[in-house]
């Protein structure tokens, strides 16, 4: 029986033919125990790690684009000459090695420290002192930014949470299926806040930020002070006001807590109703089908996630729920809930002894409208994510910027966007004038089916469709005037790439 543990394809360390490498090609080999990325552009040769930091990715099976390489799976982008993450949601660098050549043959030598490319230091000086109120995406990517940009001021983290920065979107994947423990969630560890002169306080209330005296005034009559504020608040679930919403068993999901409390009522639970049928109740239906639970999903809507994802995904979405035992009970809504039943609309009545509402989330804007920062559907930023206040920035949920590429301003609810967001504000406290144009992204799992989704497009005129949707094996545009605004995709990991790419280089 073969070693799964040994490392395939060629020694490095012993050298390889240059012609083994096309130019702009990617080759997979290992270096002692280390399994190593060779890539190639012209006469430049690179090795890095051969997996993402994020989930572990081929990177091999990504895009190489320049200097730079591309997770398949969920769009993280790594420096080929440092490995440095440049895009979320990796926030850990890859391994590096120094390549030589010689007589036709590329070897990889010895493995060299990752080290951040050095940017052009910002005029003036330095903020003494950052707070991030919010400790989700956002406030942990702006966090870790400001240190990985060797900030040497202080930054006090305010986050309403009990619990440090966690992975959120597992909280309704694999955590919430039970194939992924606690001691995974964390996006790092306790250590890591202490180590890098983080000030993480949990559980803290802000009552208010006052931008005049620049302060930020806490619940229990504290005040911090700062120089530059990231409001990263993030959004909270939308709980639906019926007879029984405030049941015990009645759930949201956002927090880890909210996840673990799920987790607790399904180990007794044999029917849960999940109200909506948007990403996050479906990936939650997933989850506890995986658990053995009957699960029923009520949603107001003809198709699921057809308002995104438009009639044939949404069709596919939904036959593959029903294959794996979900029931459907779409154009209807629940009346009200009560201690083992949820009463319906049409009349029905669904058993049940859990209930899981996923029916969207509101963006936290209350200490923003309080503080009399402009709002217009979200807390509005200009392109470098600074408020209508000189020294407040926003980041994730609540923020509304000027994008490039659909040429209007919007808000967007994805984990992804609301990490680049965080980089982009913390090097614009620093001082750097950065504007932010990155393509918003997302993933979704619904069992062994990955739908990616880059780009962003409210409407569209045409869906042109690339592979086949019911084998599950596509590349879906969504197009406006001829113009593609975004792509959905099942197992398409480089065609979903190259179109993020493409959106990238074009503007509205």
């Amino acid at each position: 029986m073969a070693d799964e543990n040994k490392p395939t394809g060629p020694d490095l360390a012993k050298g390889v033919a240059l012609t083994d490498i096309a130019d702009g090609g990617m080759l997979v080999g290992h270096v002692g125990g280390d399994e190593v990325l060779l890539a190639r552009r012209g006469n430049e040769l690179f090795a890095v790690g051969a997996h993402c930091s994020h989930y572990h990715g081929p990177l091999a099976e990504g895009l190489m684009v320049g200097d730079t390489v591309r997770c398949p799976w969920h769009h993280a982008c790594f420096s080929l000459l440092t490995g440095e993450p440049l895009h979320p949601p990796a926030l850990s660098p890859i391994d590096c090695w120094s390549v030589e050549q010689q007589d036709g043959k590329v070897f990889v030598k010895e493995k060299r420290e990752a080290k951040p490319a050095p940017r052009a230091k910002p005029a003036g000086a330095p903020p003494g002192r950052i707070v991030i109120v919010g400790g989700g995406a956002a406030g942990f990517a702006a966090a870790e930014m400001l240190r990985r940009q060797d900030y040497k001021g202080s930054i006090v983290m305010l986050s309403n949470d009990d619990a440090a920065p966690v992975d959120r979107p597992n909280l309704s994947k694999d955590y919430l299926a039970g194939n992924a423990p606690q001691e995974w969630m964390p996006l790092r560890g306790d250590d890591y806040y202490k180590d890098n002169g983080i000030e993480l306080r949990l559980k803290a209330d802000v009552a208010a930020i006052h931008p005049q005296a620049k302060e930020v005034s806490l619940g229990d009559g504290g005040k911090v002070p700062y120089d530059r504020l990231l409001l990263a608040t993030g959004a909270e679930p939308v709980r639906l006001q019926l007879p029984g919403a405030g049941l015990p068993h009645v759930h949201t999901l956002r927090s880890l807590a909210d996840s673990t409390a799920i987790i607790e009522r399904a180990k007794t639970a044999k029917r849960a109703v999940v109200i909506g049928a948007s990403f996050i109740g479906l990936e939650v239906a997933a989850s506890l089908r995986a658990r053995q639970i009957e699960v029923h999903v009520v949603a107001p809507e003809k198709r699921p996630m057809e308002r995104i994802l438009g009639p044939a995904m949404g069709d596919l979405v939904r036959a593959l729920h029903e294959e794996h035992g979900v029931i459907f009970h779409l154009e209807d809504s629940p009346v009200a809930i009560e201690a083992k039943q949820v009463k319906l609309k049409s009349g029905g009545t669904l058993e049940a002894d859990l209930v899981v509402m996923g029916v969207g989330v509101r963006p936290r804007l209350t200490l923003a409208e309080k503080a009399g920062l402009t709002i217009d559907k979200g807390l509005i930023v200009n392109a470098r994510l600074e408020t209508s206040a000189p020294g407040i920035f926003a980041a994730g949920d609540i923020a509304r910027w000027p994008d490039p590429h659909s040429g209007q301003p919007i808000r967007v609810e994805h984990w992804v966007v609301a990490e680049r967001q965080g980089q982009t504000a913390a090097l614009n406290m620093l001082g750097h004038g950065e504007a932010f144009d990155a393509v918003p992204f997302f993933w979704s799992q619904h069992y062994d089916m990955p739908i990616n989704y880059a780009g962003h497009a409210e409407a569209w005129d045409e869906i042109a469709v690339e592979g086949d949707i019911a084998a599950k094996d596509c590349l879906v545009r969504y197009k406006q005037r001829g113009r593609t605004l975004a792509v959905a995709s099942i197992y398409r990991d480089v065609a979903s790439l190259q179109a993020e790419v493409a959106m990238e280089r074009e503007r509205a």
